[in-house]
């Protein structure tokens, strides 16, 4: 009897457990697309929505829109040209100068798609914080490359990009897979993020000012 009644007011009432990790699991899923998204963004697509289509795992909210043929077909063949031009130095810095209003707003459109399920106000803050974490994985990316491109070998930007491929993967697995862990590693990113980004940008900054100070007549 204790037990019936247990199922039945959770049936009634819902579960404060289950309805507490449903709502982990969606963080998590919004939060680790958006933060991939600033380094692979066609990879995420594609992987979220092949293992959506393959039951691998359950998209939340709208996100089934990934598992669309089209949008599979659209996001793999461009994955296919991210992988190279991503490779190939100076030409990596032009894909993430063009990206910077691609990433970005679909980061936050990602998000807002995973929340859908959610009241208005939270999809407008998931989306706002979705672009903003894109932003800053975008800018980190971005400038952290155009830093190794000084260096006039390719190894450096090969082992670089190969990184980001391997760290968008594993990191849109782990929020699947392990959402508290990898909001815990989510965390300690921002922490790097916020310490890196300054002196990334402080160095582009002075590497701008040496190539004004060569160009500049004598």
């Amino acid at each position: 009897m204790p037990c019936t009644l247990i199922v039945f007011y959770a049936q009634l009432h819902g579960d404060p457990e289950s309805d507490r990790m449903d709502t982990i699991d969606t963080i998590a899923a919004a939060a680790g697309l958006a933060w991939a998204s600033g380094l692979r963004l066609y990879a995420v697509i594609f992987l979220a929505g092949l293992a959506g289509r393959l039951g691998w795992v359950e998209l939340p909210g709208d996100l089934d829109t990934l598992e669309h043929p089209l949008v599979l077909a659209a996001a793999g063949l461009m994955l296919c040209v991210e992988f190279f031009a991503d490779k190939i130095p100076a030409l990596d810095s032009l894909w993430d100068g063009v990206h910077t209003f691609i990433r970005i707003p679909a980061g936050a459109l990602l998000a807002a798609w995973a929340l859908a399920d959610q009241s208005a106000p939270v999809v407008l803050a998931g989306a706002l914080l979705g672009g903003s974490l894109t932003a800053g994985t975008h800018l980190t990316k971005a400038g952290s490359r155009i830093a190794i491109n000084t260096s006039p070998e390719p190894v450096s930007n090969l082992i670089a990009s190969t990184s980001e491929d391997g760290a968008a993967v594993g990191g849109l697995w782990l929020a699947f897979t392990y959402p508290i862990v990898f909001l815990g590693f989510l965390g300690v990113f921002l922490l790097c993020m916020l310490w890196l980004l300054p002196r990334v940008w402080r160095f582009l900054s002075d590497l701008l000012s040496w190539v004004a100070g060569k160009q500049a007549p004598g």
